[in-house]
């Protein structure tokens, strides 16, 4: 534990002497390590030991929060004296028996990655590079990061919880650029999760680098995408890019009580196909936004948010829970001790169906076939998003056809997920960090094969394209 249950106590008791309601205590150890290398060169090596305390008080609906790096007990009442008084009341008793909850999972970490010498994780990026500039004489640059977090927290709330957690990820991404002299074309692939250096035993680095590079030439050699609207079939290794982006962030509780979600209101209402159930889950194991508790100290758990194209539930933190008189889903989540929680999606996807993924795509004429997504933006008050094309292919007479390069997907989340007719038995994951209110937080996110009977998809109209 990061400080003894008495310092505990007392700094809470500080916290609510000025009359709150509710107080809060988020203690941070993280320990960090960062290699990257571009231009054939290891650019940084970085190790680093972050710590520091964020108290929250809450009076009604009104909340005040104050951080500070210094982890002794008076300072810390101090701090907490302060954020109290931003909230004054009508002080009164305040007696904390702390209980621990219990997780719903645990995870195992079979080797942490501080026991890896750095050495070793230099020689892995060098690999990576290497493999991926061996694969064409065309790929020009090639980007390749490693990172590692274990991070210990303590929370203690003045409602009697007490948790201690150890949170161990490891991440892994290339990023390759190929060019010929007048285009230049991107390839991309990250892996990691809540685990440690056991995730290279089953992800071969070079292999990831030969990916990220491959699809770079491949787009490179790629004819402009076709514009118009028409069938769009996604395959399951596009990862939830779309679900995460075009229906998740819209049913997080801050956003529907905000009235900023098109989903507000709308628990209870067909909102998708009925081919389409929509999960939040932080307890998958070794999943890249999956932990036991969340940064309030709830256990995670899964949450069906859509059942057979019903709107069942969002996603709450504590305050948003508070403000409906219910209890927190456990997605509050904070990118340090420096930031407030607020509700924040976990590993969200789409489950699988009951169609085979080659039969959608046999069954399918004509139209494209998205293998990997990139950026994008999205509107989540009315759903409305415009999402680029990172790797797709023509369908031709139920077939993979040409590769196409430029192409875009232009649609409105709730009536894109209405329309899908078509859900695969499979499922691929991607991951990332996802930014939210200034914050930063690992993710998951996953989908099957689906089809999209008729989307608007942007391209090139020239007379190449049309062949």
């Amino acid at each position: 534990m990061l400080l003894p249950e008495a310092d505990l106590k007392a700094i809470l008791a500080a916290a609510l002497a000025q009359g709150g309601d509710f107080a809060e205590i988020f203690l941070e150890r993280r320990r960090t390590t960062i290699i990257s290398c571009e231009e054939n060169k290891i650019e940084r090596v970085t190790s680093g030991l972050e710590q520091g305390a964020g108290i929250r008080v809450i009076k009604g609906e009104n909340t005040a929060y104050g951080y500070s790096n210094d982890l002794n007990r008076e300072s810390l009442i101090q701090t907490a004296n302060l954020v109290g008084k931003a909230l004054p009341g009508q002080p009164g008793p305040v007696e904390i028996t702390f209980q621990r909850p219990r997780a719903q999972v645990e995870f195992t970490i079979k080797k942490s990655p501080d026991q890896v010498p750095v050495d070793e994780k230099v020689a892995l990026v060098q690999r990576a590079n290497e493999a991926a500039r061996a694969v064409d004489q065309r790929i020009t640059q090639v980007t390749v990061g490693y990172g590692d977090v274990i991070q210990e927290v303590t929370i203690a709330n003045s409602a009697g919880v007490l948790v201690e957690d150890q949170r161990v990820r490891c991440r892994f991404v290339v990023n390759a650029v190929a060019t010929d002299g007048q285009a230049i074309q991107t390839g991309y692939e990250s892996v990691g999760g809540h685990q440690g250096w056991e995730l290279f035993e089953s992800v071969n680095p070079e292999e990831q680098a030969r990916l990220a590079a491959q699809r770079a030439v491949r787009m490179l050699e790629a004819r402009p995408a076709p514009a118009g609207k028409m069938p769009v079939v996604m395959a399951g290794e596009a990862g939830g890019t779309m679900i995460h982006e075009a229906c998740g962030h819209g049913l997080e509780a801050d956003l529907v009580q905000k009235q900023l979600s098109v989903y507000a209101g709308k628990k209870g209402q067909q909102v998708a196909s009925e081919l389409i159930t929509v999960i939040d889950d932080a307890t998958i194991p070794g999943k890249y936004g999956s932990y036991r508790f969340d940064d309030e100290g709830i256990p995670g758990e899964k949450t069906v948010l859509i059942e057979k194209g019903v709107l069942k539930e969002y996603m709450y933190d504590y305050l948003t829970a508070r403000k409906e008189g219910r209890r927190s889903t456990g997605n509050g989540r904070r990118e340090s001790y420096q930031d407030r929680p607020i509700p924040r999606m976990t590993n969200t996807f789409i489950a699988p169906g009951q169609d085979d993924p080659a039969a959608i795509l046999r069954e399918t004429k004509q139209g494209l076939l998205v293998k990997r997504m990139g950026g994008g933006q999205v509107n989540t008050t009315n759903g409305d998003f415009v999402f680029d094309v990172a790797e797709g292919y023509l369908i031709q007479d139920g077939k993979v056809g040409p590769a196409v390069r430029g192409a875009t997907l232009t649609g409105n989340g709730p009536e894109v997920l209405k329309i899908i007719d078509r859900v695969g038995s499979d499922l691929g994951f991607s991951l990332g960090i996802c930014g939210k209110d200034g914050q930063g937080v690992p993710v998951g996110d996953a989908q099957p094969t689906i089809r999209i009977p008729e989307m608007v998809v942007g391209g090139i109209l020239d007379e190449e394209a049309k062949d």
